[in-house]
């Protein structure tokens, strides 16, 4: 698999979102990938090339850091046990809340999720690179892929992908595929992705393949500004 080729298939060109005009004028790119593909090894390397990037994982915490109306709101709704003694919220009681009530989950996404977007949103409108980059692990299980003009995903085998993670993490193999099973396939993945970076190469090639797809996007983001100026 080439690791820029742009997918064909029908599907790839409208699974990214039109940005609203509320957003940066800059082409926003979306990166994505499963546990262990090396997604966030991959966001660095773009960082090294100059391109900001904005962290999904990073606003589903800033969101909830002591002092934030959500934190209280959280704090009122599960009671204070929810908070731990520094002021944290304590995230696996709160998981075990959700995952065991329905209703509590659709409460808690209901909260957070606009915060969340809000968060992304903002950052990405203060971006000053030649193009920025919103990384997401669930980029296409979310709504985020809406605030994306083009997506890249991070891919590798399965096999490999739990290797990686389990070399990574010390969890075991069967840990791994449980929450591999829980995220979208990789098939649906392949489909929806503008870019594949093929990420199965060893580490020593991957600053060179990500320069390939830098130089892809940064033609894209020259062509987008130039039909941005064109309709002024």
């Amino acid at each position: 698999m080439n690791s820029t080729a742009s997918n064909s298939g029908s599907q790839s060109g409208s699974q990214s979102g039109s940005p609203s005009s509320s957003q940066s004028s800059a082409l926003i790119v979306g990166l994505t990938g499963g546990i262990g593909s090396g997604k966030s090894t991959v966001a660095e390397a773009f960082r090294q090339l100059g391109i900001e990037t904005v962290d999904a994982d990073q606003a589903s915490r800033a969101v909830v850091e002591p002092g934030m109306p959500a934190l209280t709101a959280i704090g009122e709704r599960f009671g204070g046990q929810i908070i731990q003694g520094d002021g944290n919220l304590d995230r696996a009681a709160l998981r075990q809340i959700i995952f065991t009530d329905p209703d509590q989950k659709l409460w808690l996404e209901s909260l957070l999720h606009p915060l969340i977007r809000d968060w992304i949103v903002e950052r990405l409108q203060a971006a000053t690179s030649a193009y920025v980059i919103l990384e997401s692990p669930l980029l296409f299980e979310t709504d985020q892929h809406q605030l994306v003009d083009k997506t890249v995903l991070v891919d590798l085998p399965v096999e490999l992908q739990i290797d990686r993670a389990c070399a990574r993490d010390g969890n075991q193999a069967d840990q791994i595929q449980r929450i591999i099973d829980a995220q979208m396939p990789r098939e649906e993945k392949l489909s929806r992705a503008d870019i594949v970076l093929d990420n199965a190469q060893p580490l020593e090639s991957l600053a060179a393949r990500v320069t390939a797809v830098h130089q892809t996007l940064l033609s894209l983001a020259k062509s987008a500004s130039a039909s941005q100026e064109k309709n002024l």
